[in-house]
């Protein structure tokens, strides 16, 4: 049993929303799961879909594997490295706030 990793770093996404979505795809055939992430209006699916699309030419690329029999075995999304801003406020102050982003990690296997 192969296993193929594909891993998308610092998108612009909190791990929240993107986690809402891999839940969706998890343990489902990949073209079944394309299929989901293809009419999901959400953000993250669009993601979600090009690092799938990724992971599976890893595996046919490197390691030669039939697309037809992969699944998404694990699909995670960690939290990333918040981007720091700052907003103008009253009388010459600034409020921080914090951009989130998140990794998606996608292994495809048979």
């Amino acid at each position: 049993m192969m296993n193929t990793i594909s891993v998308v770093k610092g998108v612009r996404l909190s791990a929240q929303k993107g986690r809402l979505v891999a839940d969706q795809i998890r343990g489902l055939p990949v073209g079944k799961a394309l299929n989901v992430l293809t009419f999901s209006p959400k953000k993250a699916a669009g993601i979600i879909k090009r690092g799938l699309e990724s992971a599976l030419a890893n595996a046919e690329h490197n390691d030669g594997a039939d697309i037809d029999q992969l699944r998404v075995s694990t699909i995670y999304v960690d939290k990333g490295t918040p981007l720091k801003r700052t907003s103008a406020r009253a009388k010459g102050r600034g409020n921080s706030i914090e951009k989130q982003t998140c990794h998606i990690t996608i292994i495809v296997g048979s």
